[in-house]
């Protein structure tokens, strides 16, 4: 690995990937705590630019949301979460400018500025449907998703904006790279990463709560057809969950599941990694794997203890950055700019 010169735009973007990092955990605190719908409307909370704090304006918000009347343990995570989602919409529009201003420069990235700038808009649009719609169990996966990806490609922007140089892996002999096992391996965590925020969203954490049976069976009830219904209709209310057990059972079931493929495909690019000389990513990728594997079992273990869950969220965002940056750089040619 080597060091060239910082392009215009890496300080705003390496300070947007640190409040991105803050949504995505912010994200994760203000689901876990089911205040999703702290407040009911969108922008704001309660018709405030905060929260109803007074006697007489939490009177007229409960006469407004008679069904969401006003918990102030709840409106401060959703608050909170929204300034900084906000604040990163501002820094991306910034790095937009910038990249613009210096597109003609050599090795300037401006297409991934502006689709980030085009995915942060998006991404705000499903945070808004994910009040304004109570939680649609589809929105709020999408809405997870999204984060996770604009995390990740604000990384990919900060190193290619940084300079630097990963000669390792672009003096490999092409035929070594084990370029299709680490496809597979980050097409498994998106999966996973999609069943586990269908998990959330759908509240199936919780189904099967022992280790390592569910409900003390090795494969109780289970009703798959109605627990992946995307297509479901839009309810009046998704908050604690609209599906019965064995529903949630099969959602439960299958995140496990997933995270036995992701574990599995990850130690064979870990083993390959190391037979191929690239014992630095191979480390990485152990310590990530471990780390988020020992989150989710103490998340069934313990009884989803809100900071395990939480880091839970933010490492499985990591191990998918991990994994996109290795492939990104396995695919890249000479010289290999992230």
């Amino acid at each position: 690995m080597s060091f060239n010169r910082v392009k215009p735009g890496f300080w705003l973007a390496l300070i947007a990937t640190i409040v991105v990092s803050v949504v995505v955990v912010l994200g994760a605190f203000t689901r876990l705590v089911d205040a999703g719908l702290g407040c009911p409307d969108w922008p704001t909370c309660y018709g405030h630019f905060w929260a109803p704090t007074t006697e007489g304006e939490i009177a007229v918000a409960n006469s407004a949301y008679p069904d969401i009347p006003v918990d102030l343990n709840k409106t401060w995570p959703e608050m909170v979460h929204r300034y900084f989602a906000s604040g990163l919409g501002l820094f991306i529009i910034a790095i937009t400018v910038v990249s613009f201003r210096h597109r003609k420069s050599v090795d300037q990235p401006f297409k991934l500025p502006l689709f980030l700038l085009f995915f942060v808009i998006v991404q705000g649009i499903f945070g808004a449907w994910t009040v304004t719609l109570k939680l649609l169990p589809q929105v709020v996966t999408g809405h997870l998703i999204g984060g996770f990806t604009t995390f990740t490609l604000l990384v990919i922007l900060t190193l290619r904006l940084s300079g630097i140089k990963f000669r390792k892996i672009s003096l490999l002999n092409k035929a070594l790279k084990p370029k299709k096992l680490a496809a597979l391996t980050l097409f498994a965590v998106i999966l996973q990463i999609f069943l586990g925020g269908w998990t959330t969203s759908n509240y199936a954490a919780m189904a099967c709560p022992d280790l390592f049976t569910c409900q003390a069976q090795w494969w109780p009830e289970a009703d798959f057809k109605t627990g992946f219904d995307i297509l479901h209709p839009i309810g009046p209310n998704y908050q604690g969950g609209a599906l019965d057990l064995p529903a949630r059972i099969a959602i439960h079931l299958s995140h496990r599941i997933g995270a036995i493929v992701v574990s599995v495909l990850s130690l064979m690019l870990i083993g390959v990694l190391f037979l191929r000389g690239l014992s630095v990513w191979a480390l990485g990728l152990t310590v990530l794997l471990t780390i988020q594997v020992s989150l989710g079992l103490s998340n069934v273990h313990f009884g989803l203890p809100l900071s395990v869950a939480v880091l839970h969220n933010l490492f499985g965002a990591l191990l998918l950055i991990y994994l996109a940056v290795l492939n990104l750089v396995l695919n890249r040619k000479e010289p290999v700019y992230v």
